[in-house]
């Protein structure tokens, strides 16, 4: 079931740059925080034990009652700064703290990583905290200086294809750095 949930936010995130640029003129900023605030405490119920998970929702419901109490429209443009946010501070407290979450992420396949593994889920942890930290200062400039149209572009469309790069880029980096093990 958790799964499900997970889906279902995983949908809302992909679909809600389309849903804002729609949304903008027909539809009430509390609806989209009382859709957003309701799928992340189903994922809070779901994942409660999982790290992160607490304060994660805790921001995340915090921006969906600033969204409900302001009703202002020009809010629904942040939720993907938010997100970002989230994830850097995710990826970037697993770096100081560890172990790096890419590391955790590569021993649930292979418990026992060698050295020069844990040193490149480290370097890889530290890119993909870059890359939401980059995406998320691209969002800030969006929301203040371009048009709402060229915002849903690249919350839509661009910044995942850049993921989706990465992570291409980082699966062919990764079989050439298993080669030379």
């Amino acid at each position: 079931m958790s799964r499900l949930f997970g889906l279902l936010l995983l949908l809302a995130g992909l679909l809600y740059p389309f849903a804002v640029y729609y949304g903008m003129e027909h539809l009430s900023p509390r609806l989209f925080a009382v859709v957003l605030g309701g799928l992340w405490l189903v994922r809070a119920l779901s994942q409660w034990g999982k790290p992160g998970n607490r304060w994660m929702t805790a921001m995340a419901l915090g921006f969906c009652l600033l969204l409900g109490l302001a009703g202002d429209p020009a809010l629904l443009r942040w939720y993907p700064v938010l997100l970002n946010g989230l994830l850097l501070a995710l990826f970037g407290l697993s770096l100081k703290f560890g172990p790096p979450l890419i590391e955790r992420l590569a021993r649930l396949t292979e418990p026992q990583l060698p050295d020069v593994a844990v040193r490149y889920t480290r370097l890889v942890t530290a890119v993909w905290a870059g890359f939401f930290l980059a995406n998320g200062l691209v969002v800030v400039a969006l929301n203040f200086w371009a048009p709402l149209s060229w915002w849903t572009l690249y919350t839509g469309l661009i910044a995942y294809g850049l993921m989706g790069l990465l992570f291409a880029g980082e699966w062919l980096v990764r079989q050439r750095v298993r080669r030379h093990e």
